[in-house]
């Protein structure tokens, strides 16, 4: 099968969003190793996250047209969950971005889709690396933990600070829905984490051995 345009267009789209991230990465690391203070880091890399991670939308919509083979479901979940962190904790409580949770959610973000939208960049040309396919499927098991604690973390500093003060304008309901969130992280993770292990485990594990030996 020749370049598509289907193709070009994953290519693209994939070494796009992996600059971006590695932007984020590099910006997050390099204002820590000169200023040596999470406080800076929300000034240099704030804005530029957001839009990034905002640009995900269009992984919910490859999903449902079919443009890649990824579950709707998980694939919503996860998007849905940063745009959450983005939009409803770090935007309207800017001054809880100094902190070092913060730092480490977007290192954990940014490490896991370098790893990922490069590995889908190597696919599209029908040869992956041997130690970006072993990345692509064992990183997540250091860096979910890390990005979800980070989540969490953030999600509370919210909750029991600027969201239940009565100078906030939403304050009436907003600490209920940061709640009803949390506690949707409960299954929510499991089920993520879970759909990464069955990944690994199928590309990674005795399924693949047991696949070479009927051929």
């Amino acid at each position: 099968m020749g370049f598509t345009a289907k193709k070009a267009y994953l290519v693209l789209y994939n070494a796009a969003s992996a600059v971006a991230w590695l932007t984020v990465l590099g910006r997050v690391v390099a204002t820590l190793a000169y200023k040596g203070d999470t406080f800076f880091v929300p000034l240099v890399v704030d804005n530029f996250a957001r839009v990034t991670q905002s640009f995900a939308v269009m992984e919910i919509l490859h999903a449902l047209t079919g443009v890649v083979p990824a579950p709707v479901f998980t694939t919503l979940m996860q998007v849905a969950s940063r745009l959450f962190l983005m939009y409803a904790v770090t935007l309207p409580f800017p001054h809880l971005n100094s902190s070092a949770w913060y730092s480490s959610m977007l290192c954990a973000w940014a490490t896991t889709e370098i790893i990922r939208y490069t590995y889908f960049v190597f696919k599209q040309f029908g040869s992956v690396p041997g130690a970006l396919h072993w990345l692509r499927y064992s990183a997540f098991l250091i860096l979910y933990p890390i990005g979800i604690s980070s989540e969490v973390a953030m999600t509370l500093k919210a909750l029991f600070g600027p969201a239940s003060s009565e100078g906030f304008a939403w304050s009436a309901w907003y600490p209920y829905a940061l709640g009803a969130v949390l506690l949707s992280y409960i299954p929510g993770s499991v089920v993520l984490y879970g759909h990464m292990l069955k990944q690994r485990r199928k590309y990674l594990g005795g399924e693949v051995k047991k696949e070479k030996k009927r051929q």
